[in-house]
């Protein structure tokens, strides 16, 4: 089996995309149409899904959206996860980290039962907590860094020895990644920081959210995301249209964004923005 980072070079090759969908559903705001179906959430995702799985190199639903709903979220979960079947990664953006036998227990629960590529996790507990998601050779582990939040610079950016602690995880990222399955978590919304942190781990893919409707700067998003961006978008796809239209509505926000990362390419490259 190929690793994760191979198999999301390959997404974002063959569909020439660093977008990343994120399905974060809010029941409330689903399409009335969508309401009437059995099960609204699992006829919503798939719509999404086949409307933009061309356009996209991951999904990323935020299990919250889910687990709010209890059972009934985490089948929809379940059964959103088959439908991409592979096609392109998906991502179980859980924000796990806790000691290590629990650790290991949402490790197992994220990658061998919801059968995720990737997950992102806290490393506030330190390596011990996030060691077991990394014993997952095949399985991608983005570590959150610098999060796109308004107050994420609350612990953040607090000097550490002379440097920030986001500063810190990233060096921390880097000497983790023996297996090649490492990244972090770098929002749109500080490009700065997101600069500083590409200078630390150059190779490393960025799991980038923040670019739509928390109004992060997509141009240094992607000048300073690559070799490895994957850009998330969530609520300006999935909710670009309430009405019947709703799937087409997200395929043209999908392809726009996607369209507005290839034109921001390095001057002279041949290759796609993201390779």
């Amino acid at each position: 089996m190929a690793g994760f980072v191979e198999r999301l070079r390959d997404a974002i090759a063959r569909n020439n995309s660093c977008v990343c969908v994120g399905l974060d559903v809010d029941a409330a705001r689903l399409p009335a149409s969508v309401r009437r179906e059995r099960d609204p959430l699992v006829a919503f995702n798939r719509a999404i899904i086949d409307a933009t799985i061309d356009l996209v190199c991951a999904y990323k639903p935020n299990l919250a959206f889910y687990e709010r709903l209890g059972i009934e979220g985490l089948v929809a979960l379940q059964k959103t996860v088959e439908h991409v079947a592979g096609r392109v990664p998906v991502i179980g953006d859980a924000k796990r980290g806790d000691i290590g036998h629990a650790s290991a227990a949402y490790a197992r629960a994220l990658f061998d039962v919801f059968g995720f590529d990737a997950a992102t996790v806290s490393p506030y507990l330190g390596h011990d907590s996030v060691s077991p998601f990394l014993e997952y050779k095949e399985k991608g582990v983005f570590v959150l860094c610098k999060t796109s939040n308004a107050g994420s610079g609350d612990f953040q950016d607090l000097q550490v020895g002379g440097e920030p602690l986001y500063e810190v995880v990233a060096r921390r990222v880097v000497e983790w990644n023996a297996n090649g399955n490492c990244g972090l978590v770098v929002g749109a919304t500080y490009p700065e920081h997101l600069r500083r942190v590409r200078e630390i781990a150059p190779d490393l893919p960025f799991l980038i959210p923040g670019v739509g409707a928390q109004a992060g700067e997509l141009e240094a998003t992607v000048r300073y995301g690559m070799p490895l961006p994957v850009i998330n978008s969530s609520r300006q796809i999935i909710f670009a249209s309430s009405g019947e239209d709703f799937a087409q509505a997200a395929r043209a926000a999908t392809d726009k964004l996607r369209q507005s990362i290839i034109q921001i390419r390095p001057a002279g490259s041949q290759e796609t923005v993201c390779r």
